[in-house]
């Protein structure tokens, strides 16, 4: 019910007040907290930390003032053309290899062990935030964690936020990080027009009482309006409610 309210399509004036006076006591409450929630965001295949910052920078101003966003760049050197090359400047990065099936993977091993290290010096982190393959992988650490593969010394992760994102294909992959719906509160964002359309909403069916924002873009951050806000709050709810 309550998302339903949250991500409902027809706006009224008194609905828009209301948020705001919602949005000003939780915005209090997390300053007497005297703390933001922190976030790790992983950018995506052939990409950068730079480029994440610029790709969601688009996005309402008060999330970046209620959130802590550590944005690193992947651990790989791109192995090959990206497809930002003249549109932002290298250097740009990959997470892990894969083959063009999505069902073979090269340094995913040494790609998790990583992050999960980075998260215990870094963290620890109330969610993930990831585009493409950077939420591919944070999916992939969140069902992980929950079966006590990975990050058992680290709290459970709160929340995560997708944006294009999908599962990994291996059998051996699936049947432990997806082999129960996922409990973690997370919002997926998939495009009309994006080529991961369909493996996006395959990721978010993983995920307990997932929240879906559909947007008419293609594979890119997309620009929220009024949902931009909406989502902060939602996200604020949750870790409030924890």
């Amino acid at each position: 019910m309550l998302l339903a309210f949250l991500l409902r399509p027809l706006v009224s004036s008194s609905f828009l007040d209301e948020c705001c006076a919602w949005k000003s006591s939780l915005t209090q409450l997390h300053m007497e907290k005297g703390s933001k929630a922190k976030v790790l965001c992983l950018h995506g295949f052939r990409t950068s930390g730079s480029f994440l910052k610029k790709q969601i920078s688009k996005w309402h101003p008060s999330i970046f003032q209620q959130f802590d966003m550590d944005i690193p760049d992947g651990i790989f050197p791109a192995g090959g053309k990206s497809e930002i090359e003249g549109i932002f400047p290298p250097p740009y990065f990959e997470w892990f290899q894969f083959n063009k099936e999505f069902t073979e993977y090269t340094n995913l091993d040494e790609c998790i062990s990583h992050l999960c290290d980075y998260m215990v010096k870094n963290g620890p982190f109330d969610g993930l935030l990831g585009f493409s393959q950077g939420a591919t992988l944070s999916a992939l650490l969140i069902g992980y964690q929950a079966q006590g593969k990975v990050l058992n010394d680290h709290p459970p992760i709160k929340f995560m936020v997708s944006i294009s994102g999908s599962k990994f294909r291996d059998p051996s992959i699936c049947s432990v990080a997806y082999k129960d719906p996922i409990k973690v509160k997370s919002v997926h964002f998939v495009g009309e027009k994006d080529w991961l359309k369909v493996p996006s909403e395959e990721l978010a069916a993983a995920f307990e009482e997932p929240v879906i924002i559909r947007h008419p873009q293609g594979h890119t951050v997309p620009r929220l309006g009024l949902h931009s806000k909406l989502f902060t709050m939602y996200v604020h709810i949750v870790i409030d409610c924890e």
